[in-house]
């Protein structure tokens, strides 16, 4: 790297801390806090931000500016070869100190010493991931998703009043509950290099079709019964057709839950005018399932999170474990060798599919439970979701690679930072931008694996 880069560099990073302190020590003022604690804080972060920036960043390009490319052996090809490598998570503090601005504007007290301390916090530990990461590189998207949630708590329980309280907790994990179970079928599809876009429709066709039943008077547990055989019957329609039409699984089963919502409004709306909507009693021990009141086993804790985890264990030991899940991985990561292997691709492909439709269906039937009363919307949330909950956790959309374990992980990452967003009292279009914002980066951090970009 030349001097005068170095140079320029350096007092960017001089600048930055600068900057920083000077709006924290500003903010100090403002507040009428000790002068004394200002002087501290303001000199802690200056050098806190010199510090990170001349570890981290300066060193590491140094360090690649001195190898230089063997295709381009200048300094400046080489010094943008070194920011290139590093740039998404450049990038990703970028985006996480313009979602802190956009929080600051939009939240009245929200811009103060604490929260400050905290965004330089979370950017720290932010690095230090992906710096550590490196020496875990079989697993690096789980260390970094581990890292963030950590993060993100930290956060939250510092800036916000009550959110580390066993209420909150529990509140997000009961959201979090429903999230995995929608997630369960999204990554055995995943597994294969499929996805399924019909999950949102089949939780809000199962949550308002299952109303229905039980106010035609079919016995409650038959009603789940039969939602339940009806969910596994669109994955299996999504299986079937997925695999006959390769390549076009996306839009396929986009198709198949459009479908499947437009006939149960028609025939749930028969003779009435709420479309969409059904209105009945939901039975108490649905309601003890997945209400936040309810208990299991006399304990005051909801049900189906105890329903998530032994899912969740379940599924990790079997796909690990077992013939189905070793086949699957194989299927997933090299068709050829799997068929050589005499491996049923048309079997797996829509055994999975079938699983996820069933799954699905559970999850609307639950959040009936939730809710007390049957709408058709209530899966909308989860089109986006799911997807960006599997990709978070590291499992590949190109199939062979992940497991449910990495998608839990990822579940409770988009759990604490909904939290975290409602805790702050953003309004639900901020919630929105700063969520994108958010989002982006960590599917660029988490899903870059090595295994990915060798299989493209």
């Amino acid at each position: 790297m030349r001097a005068s880069q170095s140079a320029a560099l350096n007092w960017v990073g001089l600048a930055l801390g600068v900057l920083l302190a000077g709006i924290g020590a500003g903010l100090g003022f403002w507040q009428s806090l000790p002068a004394q604690q200002v002087i501290f804080y303001a000199v802690a972060t200056l050098a806190l931000v010199v510090w990170a920036w001349n570890h981290f960043v300066m060193q590491r390009l140094a360090a690649s500016a001195e190898t230089p490319s063997a295709d381009d052996p200048s300094a400046r090809a080489s010094f943008k070869a070194a920011v290139r490598r590093h740039r998404g998570i450049l990038i990703t503090l970028a985006l996480v100190g313009a979602a802190y601005i956009a929080a600051a504007f939009a939240v009245a007290g929200f811009l103060s010493w604490s929260s400050l301390l905290a965004l330089a916090l979370l950017m720290l530990l932010m690095v230090l991931s992906v710096q550590v990461s490196r020496l875990f590189a079989e697993n690096r998207s789980a260390f970094i998703g581990l890292t963030v949630l950590v993060a993100l708590f930290a956060l939250g329980s510092y800036t916000i009043d009550g959110f580390a309280s066993t209420a909150n907790l529990k509140s997000m994990l009961v959201f979090a509950a429903f999230l995995g179970l929608a997630c369960v079928g999204q990554t055995i599809v995943a597994l294969l290099g499929g996805l399924d876009l019909s999950i949102p429709f089949v939780i809000g066709s199962s949550n308002v079709g299952l109303l229905y039943l039980i106010g035609l008077g079919v016995p409650s547990w038959i009603a789940v019964l039969l939602i339940l055989l009806i969910g596994i019957g669109v994955g299996f329609i999504n299986g079937i057709l997925s695999f006959r039409l390769q390549g076009q699984a996306l839009i396929l089963t986009l198709g198949v839950g459009f479908a499947i919502s437009g006939l149960t409004q028609i025939l749930t709306s028969i003779g009435t005018r709420y479309g969409g909507n059904v209105f009945g009693t939901v039975p108490d021990w649905l309601r003890n399932l997945a209400a936040m009141n309810g208990r299991t086993f006399g304990l005051n804790l909801p049900p189906v999170i105890l329903i998530w985890v032994l899912v969740a264990l379940l599924l990790v030991w079997g796909l690990n474990n077992t013939v189905y899940g070793r086949q699957l991985y194989a299927l997933g990561g090299n068709r050829t060798a799997a068929s050589r292997l005499r491996i049923s691709e048309r079997w797996y492909w829509v055994s999975a599919y079938a699983i996820s439709g069933g799954v699905a269906a559970l999850t609307g039937a639950l959040l009936l439970g939730w809710s007390g009363g049957g709408f058709i919307g209530v899966g909308q949330p989860y089109l986006f979701m799911t997807l960006a909950a599997v990709v978070i956790g590291g499992t590949s959309l190109l199939g062979g690679h992940g497991g449910y374990g990495f998608t839990v992980i990822g579940v409770l990452v988009l759990q604490v930072l909904t939290s975290f967003l409602v805790g702050i009292g953003l309004k639900y279009e901020w919630q929105q931008f700063i969520f994108g914002l958010l989002i982006l980066p960590m599917v660029a951090l988490y899903a870059r694996s090595p295994h990915i970009r060798t299989q493209i």
